[in-house]
């Protein structure tokens, strides 16, 4: 109760700054125009059709949903959210390390983030344009079973077939690219004018907006007498339970002491400090997840676009959350990404250089070669149980639902991602009272902010 208190505080105490007062209304503000959009269906589809699809299925769309807070199930302007821009931004950063002129950019500065920026907004394009299309297509190749019959097309008479259909085709994919776009634009808005990440918070706002239907549905099943309250309980326990283990993760760090030299400037004595340089354990936060569900999205895209093809549909079958294979798979790719991000984002020679610069070292260890070597031995070691906790909080979950027959939104991947962009917006607003003298929610230093890359 008195962490609430102070969070409440915190607060109180930010709306008193005008400054932070513009900005924390500004992004709230942005946030409802993007949940109203998620509500905005495309025309040409029967929405009530298309959630009874949803409502009765189990696919790696009800993932892709989640990150959308339904409005993938709606065909809403919003369908595709921000994951295409997330998608390019990864592709980008992977490039890089194989592409040199990419190297270069990463290593120029203010001025390469910015064309890196430019390029990662075209190709967001890109790959809205293609995700919208087979989007469309697989609207338009969708039969759902109702109460009222077998077969039913998702799409209005008038779209369903013929010129009609290749209309619909060409307009949902605009209006799909369209959609992305303006939540890209939303996102940058954020994070210059507001508080946070934006598109951390475009996703975070995505997955909370369907929170409620799954805690409505979890309620109806319990008055239904369908979901015993003992399992309701327990399902509320589990939740609490992968809240607080992620926190106590995501605060783990591995500190490698650091020295500075000393030095005499007349009759005082300069450095010779001990400090430590911190290795997050999950140092690639929730982007190999991320980056993984956009592959294991892709059999189901690919199969939706081949409804008769028996082979395609058999494939597909493999990657349906919950299955042994899916999960293998899904656990794979999170492992393997995790050490390509974090191969990436840190660079062991470059980090020896810079304390090599600045006249600091490790205890026991060389400047130079040797110090990279034992940065990069320290990374490996701490990225296998990062990679680890990141695929068991992913995965699990999944299998649980099918047990408990949890809502889908109650899952390790979103509730990953919202505790991880909770932990970092309180962070940034706290960094932001302190400068006002304000006690900010985090006091004292118990939760440590994320060290940069």
């Amino acid at each position: 109760m008195e962490s609430l208190k102070k969070a409440i505080d915190a607060f109180v105490n930010a709306f008193k700054i005008a400054d932070l007062r513009k900005k924390l209304l500004f992004t709230l503000g942005v946030l409802i125009i993007y949940r109203i959009g998620a509500h905005i269906t495309i025309p040409g589809v029967n929405s009530a059709i298309l959630s009874e699809y949803f409502r009765n299925s189990n696919n790696l769309f009800g993932l892709y949903d989640s990150f959308t807070g339904g409005a993938f199930a709606k065909a809403t302007v919003f369908a595709l959210g921000i994951m295409p821009y997330i998608s390019a931004s990864i592709i980008i950063q992977l490039m890089g390390a194989v592409i040199p002129a990419i190297q270069m950019l990463q290593k120029e500065g203010q001025e390469g983030r910015a064309k890196l920026n430019q390029y990662t907004r075209y190709f967001t394009v890109v790959l809205a344009a293609l995700q919208g299309w087979g989007v469309s297509v697989w609207l338009s190749n969708l039969k759902v079973t109702t109460a009222a019959g077998t077969g039913i097309s998702v799409l209005l008479e008038d779209f369903a077939s013929g010129m009609g259909n290749m209309g619909f085709r060409l307009l949902a994919t605009l209006t799909f690219t369209t959609g992305t776009i303006f939540v890209m634009y939303l996102g940058e808005q954020i994070t210059s004018r507001g508080v946070g990440n934006g598109i951390s918070l475009i996703i975070f706002a995505g997955i909370v907006g369907g929170l409620p239907r799954a805690v409505f549905a979890e309620l109806e099943m319990l008055a239904n007498d369908i979901q015993p309250l003992a399992i309701e309980i327990f399902i509320l326990a589990l939740v609490v339970a992968i809240v607080g283990f992620i926190v106590f993760v995501e605060q783990a760090n591995r500190r490698i002491p650091l020295q500075s030299p000393r030095r005499t400037v007349g009759t005082k004595t300069i450095g010779g400090q001990a400090s430590y340089l911190p290795f997050k354990v999950n140092t690639a936060g929730v982007i190999p997840v991320i980056f993984a569900s956009s592959i294991m999205f892709i059999p189901a895209m690919i199969a939706s676009w081949m409804p008769n093809v028996s082979l395609a549909q058999s494939f597909a079958a493999a990657f349906v959350p919950g299955h042994i294979s899916y999960s293998v798979i899904f656990a794979l790719l999170i492992i393997f990404f995790t050490f390509f991000y974090t191969a990436i984002q840190y660079n062991p020679n470059d980090i020896a250089e810079n304390l090599k610069k600045s006249g600091g070292f490790i205890p026991g260890y060389r400047p130079g070669k040797n110090t990279a070597e034992y940065i990069d031995y320290v990374l490996t070691r701490i990225s296998l149980p990062g990679s680890i906790f990141l695929a068991f909080i992913s995965v699990g979950p999944l299998h649980l639902k099918d047990a408990l027959d949890m809502s889908f939104y109650i899952g390790g991947t979103s509730v990953l991602i919202v505790v991880g962009v909770a932990l970092d917006t309180l962070r940034q607003l706290e960094a932001q009272l302190h400068t006002k003298n304000y006690d900010g929610f985090l006091k004292h230093g118990r939760i440590r902010g994320r060290q940069a890359s």
